[in-house]
């Protein structure tokens, strides 16, 4: 049985045109069997967090911001469907499910009440979907992954339990793919051995379509995007970028793990484990095959540019001015797994040592708290972290311009540079 396995991100189906491509690029896959992965709507998964945040507040809002994000799905299926109610009643059940969370008092954990609401756009999107492909007569059917992804409880950031999802793939997937062409599911979410959903961090869709691709050893995974490949930059951000049409597995790691956003980084391991080719292609331009990463060897690559932004420089001491010694690094980094701030950078000296994570207000309160009164930890906060992956000396002084460099590392293909952006100097006009 040839299997692909598709993912569609919140930029392919924001609204009913999106929905309708979607449902054009199906059609156009007659041979084969498909498992579709979808994530939430839009900004549907920032609506839900603005929910949780206005629950845990209490500001009396939280209702509302849930109509809003009930209503825009309603507008939707109403432009999808000539006759839509009951696409309405199936996610109707979806925001009951919420209410009932919200009538409560907020739970003391509140990454687990945000696994809880948050992962509901999923549920969403691929319900409303899966109705809409079969208006197109076409043989699909919804699954609930949580009935496959089995996870830990690490809410917010859960880890895979690979046995238990290897299990549920063959026996909850196979059996439905024996009678139907294409399976719908959900991105970024799991669940618990007590049945509690866990989600598997931002843009965890990715991660998703690699677990299912190496649990059914599919033949290919296709990740569908608004860009045409995998670019040597972000084009939100740089004018002149590269559309790459081939990368090894081991570059596409490389970029992903310095935050290159096209990817989920988690995604490129287990497909290279079993040698599954990924598609990073265009929906706009569903014939274009886009970027191919796989097995290559002794390819070339031009300068590749990744910036993350809203980064903090954590500098950490002892306070009597001992040297930061063995112990005090080992506790320092299961404090830091503990509250899952990731290193992007980091340099120790004799005295003090510095690490540069991505600006998670409340997990790094946390961390500097359980550091104790043996330490004293001062931020530098509002930096970028630039790398340059196949660096020149001419790239490398143009992303230098107005910046202070806080920090540098230079590797033999790639540089690192914690950065803060320097106001242009504007000389003052004299009157003579």
């Amino acid at each position: 049985m040839e299997l692909k396995v598709f993912k569609f991100g919140g930029a392919s189906v924001r609204d009913a045109e999106g929905f309708k491509n979607v449902g054009q690029i199906m059609s156009t896959f007659k041979q084969g069997k498909i498992v579709l992965v979808v994530s939430a709507m839009g900004k549907t998964t920032n609506a839900l967090e603005a929910v949780v945040k206005s629950y845990y507040a209490q500001d009396g809002r939280a209702y509302s911001l849930l109509d809003d994000v009930k209503q825009a799905h309603i507008a939707l299926i109403t432009d999808l469907f000539a006759d839509g109610q009951a696409v309405i009643d199936d996610i109707n059940d979806v925001f009951v499910e919420i209410e009932w969370i919200l009538e409560e008092v907020p739970h003391e954990d509140f990454d687990y009440t945000y696994d809880q609401i948050v992962s509901m756009g999923e549920l969403l999107s691929s319900k409303i979907l899966g109705h809409y492909l079969t208006t197109l007569k076409l043989q699909s059917q919804w699954l609930d992954v949580r009935d496959v992804i089995a996870t830990d409880n690490t809410f917010r950031d859960a880890r895979i339990i690979w046995d238990s999802t290897q299990k549920n793939a063959i026996s909850k997937i196979n059996p439905l793919l024996e009678n139907h062409q294409i399976i719908v599911t959900q991105g970024f979410i799991g669940s618990t051995s007590e049945n509690f959903t866990t989600t598997l961090g931002r843009e965890g869709s990715d991660y998703t379509a690699a677990i299912l691709s190496y649990c059914l050893d599919a033949e290919s995974m296709h990740i569908w995007k608004d860009v045409p490949g995998v670019l040597t930059g972000d084009p939100r951000i740089f004018e002149e970028v590269i559309m790459m049409p081939r990368l090894s597995y081991k570059e596409a790691i490389e970029m992903t793990y310095y935050g290159a956003k096209v990817i989920h980084p988690k995604t490129i391991k287990p497909i290279q484990n079993k040698q599954i080719p990924l598609y990073v292609r265009p929906f706009l331009d569903p014939s274009s095959e886009g970027t191919i990463i796989s097995d290559e060897k002794e390819l070339s690559y031009p300068p590749v540019v990744v910036i993350e932004m809203d980064q903090t420089l954590l500098h950490i001491s002892t306070n009597d001015f001992s040297f930061v010694a063995e112990h005090h690094l080992s506790m320092i980094f299961s404090l830091l797994a503990k509250y899952r701030l990731k290193v992007n950078m980091m340099r120790n000296t004799a005295i003090s040592f510095t690490v540069c994570v991505n600006n998670i207000p409340d997990r790094i309160k946390k961390f500097e708290s359980e550091l104790g009164a043996e330490f004293k930890m001062i931020t530098d906060n509002d930096l970028e972290l630039i790398t340059i992956r196949h660096y020149n000396e001419d790239i490398l002084k143009d992303m230098k311009k107005n910046k202070l460099i806080l920090f540098e590392e230079r590797l033999s293909d790639t540089v690192q540079m914690v950065v803060r952006n320097l106001p242009k100097m504007k000389r003052k006009e004299t009157n003579h």
